[in-house]
């Protein structure tokens, strides 16, 4: 059965944009930026009822820290990141890795200092929610290695 224009619409991903303001002091920024400057994350829901999105973080933007009830899955696509699990050093992920927190591991993930990173984020829900969200990621443990 052929789709209708209503259904296409529905199945259509829509970009959301979300801009982020970050305050850091000389010694944590890149070299160039102003002390205040915001970056743009996009991402674009994929698929349901899986939850993919593709998410692209500006050099130095991160999440905060958070849990996905059923897991999460990070595809990164191009860039340079850093993810953390709680308790564990900051790890750099690049174009090709694969990472997977299992449900309800607390957890990060951003953008290296200087270079933006996109990946693809899978999550699925349970009971309708696919994240927990918590506390900022300090610019401490972001810098930790």
């Amino acid at each position: 059965m052929p789709l209708v224009t209503n259904q296409l619409k529905e199945r259509t991903p829509k970009w959301k944009l979300r801009k982020v303001v970050h305050n850091h002091p000389a010694k944590d920024r890149p070299i160039g930026l102003p002390a205040r400057y915001a970056s743009i994350r996009y991402s674009k829901q994929m698929l349901r009822p899986a939850h993919p999105a593709q998410g692209t973080f500006e050099p130095g933007a991160r999440t905060l820290w958070h849990t996905h009830p059923l897991g999460h899955t990070l595809i990164v696509t191009a860039g340079c990141g850093r993810v953390q699990r709680e308790g564990r050093p900051t790890e750099e992920i690049r174009p090709g890795d694969v990472i997977w927190f299992p449900p309800n591991e607390k957890h990060w993930h951003g953008a290296a200092p200087a270079t933006a990173m996109t990946h693809i984020a899978i999550q699925e829900a349970l009971d309708g929610k696919v994240v927990d969200w918590m506390e900022k990621v300090s610019d401490d443990e972001y810098r930790a290695r």
